[in-house]
């Protein structure tokens, strides 16, 4: 199959648009063609593409910086000589300086199929300043990891946030590309935009389900070190806004959970007698970890490690965000004063919990630490928003 980059490489026709403009490209490590070739010296290479700045989204270009709230600096690229701004450093939003540089940007971007994950949220921002400023956007798009299935409660009016961008689910079933259609859409902009479209990617084609397995999987951030970790992740960033290490600092961040007071065994018994049937697609092993940094570092913790690849996965029956809710509600019923939420700014938010903005308002939370509230009271709340997301993405499918 190809990826947008590599039909853009290949067709010159898809190019000729180009011609005479000065383009900018918004890129991370993953930013490669199939050869492995960072977009930004593809691109650099070819006569017909005069390439004036770039762009790093969180993480950097480089993907050189580890957490939230760590920010890049703008640079000069030692080998092309171009700017590269910073989006996640002294601003998230392109400035009018920065967008002085380019008539068209082209964003090359991995995306993890989550609303929390900031690839997202730095579209929306690149689109409004463009359509403010007169500029073109052009997504080079990439595939979904996760797929389409589409999973967890809907951001509400008044928690947007840079880790939600918009009234949807967190597991949102679409590409960057498609996404950018929904932003048009829905905030009503008027920008140039256009989706240089994968050929032959198969979403539903067993056995990446999204990911095409013939293509390596380069980390688009830190902790983003493989498709496990991608299909998980919808589930396991909840754990950013908890106490609960959620591996930072291991070898397989963000596909286990523990900590050095809790009982994993005990943990995963629980869930399986609570709601087994929001087990099912994937498979949970007890591990023992000491994280290198991040939380709990130098500590042992007991833990449960998520497994959604191999014999265990079922695409459409794993539901990762209901996994990982379902941690929370057996820890609070095993150990009902844990100190389960953490309280720290959280992606620039203040004044509000860190899960809760994590989850585009309080309903979660509230339904974890409800002693009576059975697993059926969440289903019936999320299968709404659920439902009623899969209709409006439609729109939007290639």
């Amino acid at each position: 199959m190809f990826f947008g980059i590599d039909r853009l490489l290949a067709e010159p026709e898809l190019r000729a648009p180009l011609k005479g403009r000065r383009a900018a490209l918004l890129a991370h490590p993953a930013s490669v063609t199939a050869d492995l070739v960072h977009s930004l010296d593809a691109l650099a290479a070819l006569d017909d593409i005069q390439l004036t700045a770039a762009f790093g989204p969180q993480h950097g270009l480089r993907g050189d910086k580890q957490d939230n709230m760590v920010e890049s600096p703008d640079f000069t690229d030692p080998v092309h000589g171009i700017p590269v701004f910073s989006l996640y450093g002294e601003v998230r939003r392109p400035t009018g300086q920065m967008l002085s540089t380019f008539d068209v940007i082209l964003i090359d971007l991995q995306d993890l199929g989550c609303r929390i994950y900031t690839f997202v949220t730095t579209l929306l921002y690149m689109l409004e300043a463009a359509a403010e400023h007169g500029k073109s956007v052009w997504v080079l798009d990439r595939p979904n990891p996760a797929g389409r299935p589409v999973e967890g409660l809907t951001l509400r009016t008044g928690w947007e946030s840079f880790v939600g961008a918009g009234p949807m689910p967190m597991r949102h079933g679409l590409t960057l590309g498609e996404m950018g259609h929904w932003f048009i859409r829905h905030y009503g902009l008027d920008v140039d935009y256009r989706v240089v479209e994968m050929r032959g990617w198969q979403p539903e084609a067993a056995p990446g389900f999204g990911w095409p397995t013939d293509r390596l999987w380069v980390n688009p951030s830190p902790n983003a070190p493989n498709v496990n970790m991608a299909r998980a992740y919808a589930g396991t960033v909840m754990l950013e806004g908890t106490t609960l290490s959620e591996g930072r600092g291991t070898t397989r961040p963000l596909e286990l959970f523990g900590a050095p007071d809790i009982n994993a065994r005990d943990v995963i018994a629980k869930m399986r007698e609570l709601a087994p049937d929001w087990l099912t697609g994937c498979a949970l092993r007890e591990i023992w970890f000491e994280p290198t940094f991040h939380k709990h570092v130098g500590q042992l913790c007991h833990g449960v490690h998520i497994h959604a690849e191999g014999k265990f996965y079922d695409h459409h029956a794993f539901r990762p965000w209901r996994v990982q809710a379902l941690g929370f509600k057996a820890i609070r019923a095993l150990y009902p004063d844990y100190p389960l939420w953490r309280d720290f700014p959280y992606e620039y938010e203040l004044g509000k919990l860190a899960i809760d903005v994590i989850n585009g308002g309080p309903a979660l939370r509230e339904w974890v630490d409800d002693a009576a509230a059975q697993p059926g009271d969440l289903d019936a709340l999320t299968r709404v928003d659920e439902a009623a997301w899969d209709g409006v993405r439609e729109l939007h499918l290639y």
